[in-house]
């Protein structure tokens, strides 16, 4: 370790260095020490019978000896001596007279003498101050001075002679001096903890400096100490600290109950041991609260907990549970208008009366509390309390202050997910109402429906799936999405769920079913804002299966190709090409027919399951493959719970669907010739299967119904002539087809007309009626009769 010397400083002021000098009255050198010989380079022999004024730089102006002996030999000074070599040397001295007619100089190094003077100094005004408590160590760490007094940490002083374990100093402190003593290394601004010795519970933080003191030979001789109250600094910056991890941790999450215990993660064990959230009841269901005043029924549930110990005590209020009735007290007032209060344990349970009651709101060892309202938009949404327990000290008013700056910021967050909450339940709400029951069973397909939305349940869109019964026993599944989320997508999901509907009602096929669709969108587009117009947009898959085929007929606006699933467990995607998105305008929606094997399971889904498991169609055909042995409702679960380790961006559709041919024997079909005597046979076939099947008491209706219209397809149509029967458990079906394009046309005939009443007569007989085109040219007009309920066999 360098020396001071070592660094250019002046050496350390030692005896060693006073050089002494006995002149006459007339300043003649008599005597002369082998310090001043050494501090000149001139020994006594040279010196000693000489005036001293020879030794002495002569400044222009400054007096000589004689002159300084005629007015007086000054007592002490400043002088510029002579060196052997030709330098000058600054030195202070001292004049003794020795009698009558001699005089001792004493003289030193004038930097000596600067450093020992300025030293004294800084070391008076270290020991005369109380802002900074300065202790100095000999080698042995014993107590040698101290400045340290009873006012400046509640004493008692320090007594010179003790020991650095009986001194006050802060703890670990000695192991900290005596590496500064051994290594030399200096201390700097270390934080430390002091205890009064008079008041255990009460403790300063300080900052800890120290170096080591050496003696004139550069030896280590002890340690100087310096301890300074950082305590308002470090509760200042704990207080930051404490307020920077509530900002970044409060608020991160729109859940009511995960922003609470983000409350009391921050609170606890810093602020408090003992912590809970009480919220009103109106606020956990996303609803203001009512302004309540006074005590009685609070209308307040216990929403998080915290303890500094682990477990919740058993004898306070749980998780969850409504806060029994409350005695009216002035604190309670207080709080209810948005003050934060602070109570002693023993006060409040002196307040409430009653020790059950007591016991739930004070926890063991409790001794002081504060309770901070969440106040926000003028509504106290509930509060936070915080209790002491193990730590000594009580709550103060800068705790207080604390915890209501804390709390204030976190009402906000607690209100926020509270809006959040009323607008996602709203949403839900709307959605579930728009979207259709999960499982669907027709004559012609069972299906299960599964919708998961973004970011784990946070967010609802506009994915949907739909099961749509179509005449003839057909049935239609649809899968769509629309672009973007919140209510605007819903809404925009419920009217293109109505126009498919609609459209699935008039029989068109999928390519021209999503071609319709396609410009409802732009029209959606042209109405919606400006700024939003390119953000209108949905993808939609829709397919018809006609049970009487096992013919699947699909188009794609947009969606990713379907999944078959085999009845031997294998699947893999549809030989389908995807058009564009509905919105494009312009572009046609290829059509494509599947045979799908009895048995065989359709998945229809969005884009958002496979971006929710991170596969492409080829992978989630894998999957489902592997999952085919299990029931369709576990499959869709299964898939839904393959998440990835954070919320999804988007929903996610799925529909599973497992077709059902119609058997053999529920169906029948015949061709006649366009001519006038068909009419009497497909009557006379058409009784006749009834009777097969047992249904006699629609002969009379279906025999009307198959005469009028193979009579209108013999009058307007050219041959063949096609008729079909087609019965499940609840409807009959009777299907007339032929080669015409013409649109039948229902109109009333006056009574002065011949004809013209057939299809009102078949209007009013069946259940409901309709007429759709073939893909290549002819169109089928089709009747449905419900079948006769069954009669109760009595016992």
């Amino acid at each position: 370790m360098s020396t001071p010397a070592d660094r250019g400083s002046p050496r350390p002021f030692s005896f060693d260095e006073i050089a002494a000098a006995m002149l006459d009255e007339e300043g003649v050198v008599q005597q002369w020490s082998e310090a001043a010989a050494e501090l000149l380079g001139r020994s006594a022999t040279e010196v000693c019978g000489r005036p001293v004024e020879e030794l002495l730089t002569q400044a222009p102006g400054k007096p000589c000896w004689s002159t300084l002996t005629e007015t007086g030999m000054p007592a002490a000074g400043r002088a510029s001596l002579r060196h052997r070599c030709g330098m000058t040397v600054e030195v202070a001295f001292r004049a003794l007279p020795m009698g009558a007619s001699s005089f001792l100089i004493l003289a030193a190094p004038g930097g000596c003498v600067n450093d020992w003077e300025q030293g004294t100094a800084l070391l008076r005004a270290f020991f005369a101050q109380d802002q900074m408590a300065l202790s100095l160590y000999d080698a042995d760490l014993t107590l040698v001075r101290t400045n340290i007094t009873p006012e400046m940490f509640c004493g008692p002083a320090s007594q010179a002679g003790s020991q650095l374990a009986e001194a006050m100093s802060p703890e670990g402190a000695e192991a900290a001096l005596r590496s500064v003593l051994d290594t030399g290394v200096p201390l700097v601004g270390r934080e430390q903890q002091l205890n009064s010795p008079h008041d255990p519970g009460r403790q300063w933080s300080v900052s800890l400096s120290a170096l080591r003191v050496e003696d004139t030979q550069g030896h280590p001789a002890g340690v100087a100490e310096i301890c300074t109250d950082d305590t308002a600094g470090q509760r200042a910056r704990s207080d930051l600290e404490l307020l920077s991890r509530a900002s970044v941790r409060i608020g991160a999450s729109l859940d009511i109950q995960h922003t609470t215990q983000e409350i009391l993660d921050v609170l606890v064990p810093v602020l408090g041991d003992v912590a809970w959230v009480d919220l009103a009841e109106a606020v956990l269901e996303g609803e203001e609260p009512s302004k309540i005043f006074g005590g009685g029924e609070l209308y307040l549930r216990r929403a998080a907990v915290k303890s500094a110990a682990g477990d919740w005590p058993a004898a306070l209020i749980q998780p969850g549970e409504a806060i029994p009735h409350y005695p009216d007290m002035p604190n309670l007032r207080r709080w209810q208008h948005g003050k934060t209060i602070i109570a002693t344990g023993e006060a409040l349970s002196s307040a409430l009366g009653d020790p059950r009651t007591a016991a739930l709101f004070v926890p063991e060892h409790g001794h002081t509390l504060i309770g901070a309202p969440m106040w926000a938009r003028g509504l106290v949404l509930g509060g936070v309390s915080v209790w002491r327990t193990e730590r000594p000290e009580p709550f103060d008013q800068h705790d207080m202050d604390l915890l209501a700056e804390i709390v204030s910021r976190a009402a906000l967050s607690v209100d926020n997910a509270r809006r959040y909450n009323r607008e996602h339940r709203a949403a839900i709400t709307l959605q579930q109402q728009l979207l259709p029951r999960a499982t669907t069973e027709t004559t012609a397909v069972q299906s299960v429906g599964f919708y998961r939305p973004a970011g784990g349940g946070a967010e609802i869109s506009g994915d949907w799936f739909d099961v749509l019964p179509l005449p003839s026993l057909r049935t239609a599944v649809v899968v769509g999405d629309v672009i973007g989320h919140g209510l605007q997508a819903s809404a925009t999901m419920g009217r293109l769920r109505t126009a498919v509907q609609t459209l699935a009602d008039l029989e068109l096929e999928p390519g021209e079913l999503l071609t319709r669709l396609d410009d409802l969108v732009i029209k959606l587009a042209a109405e919606s804002d400006p700024a939003r117009r390119d953000t209108v947009g949905a993808a939609c898959l829709y397919a018809v299966y006609d049970p009487v085929t096992s013919r699947c007929t699909l188009a794609s606006a947009g969606c990713p190709p379907p999944i078959v699933i085999r009845p031997d467990g294998t699947a893999a995607p549809a030989a389908l090409d995807p058009g564009p998105p509905l919105g494009v305008g312009g572009l046609p929606f290829e059509t494509t027919t599947l045979t799908l094997e009895p048995d065989s399971v359709l998945a229809l889904y969005s884009d958002g399951l496979l971006h929710h498991g991170r596969r492409d169609p080829d992978q989630l055909a894998a999957r489902l493959a592997e999952l085919a042995d299990r029931p369709m409702a576990e499959i869709g679960r299964t898939l839904l719970t393959d998440a990835p380790d954070r919320p999804t961006r988007d929903d996610a559709v799925l529909l599973l669907a497992r077709t059902r041919p119609l058997p053999p024997d529920a169906m029948a079909e015949w061709t006649f010739p366009a001519e006038a005597a068909a009419v009497a046979t497909a009557r006379e076939v058409a009784a006749g299967q009834l009777a097969a099947w047992c249904l006699e008491e629609l002969a009379f209706t279906t025999e009307l119904a198959v005469s009028e219209l193979v009579t209108n397809a013999v009058r307007y149509a050219s041959g063949p002539i096609g008729l079909r029967l087609l019965r499940n458990a609840a409807v009959l079906v009777c299907e007339v087809s032929d080669s015409s394009n013409t649109q039948p046309r229902l109109r009333h005939a006056r009574t002065t007309d011949e004809g013209g009443r057939g299809l009102f007569l078949v209007a009013q007989l069946t259940s409901r009626w309709g007429c759709r085109y073939s893909h290549h040219s002819g169109k089928t007009i089709w009747a449905e009769q419900a079948l006769p309920v069954p009669t109760p066999v009595s016992r």
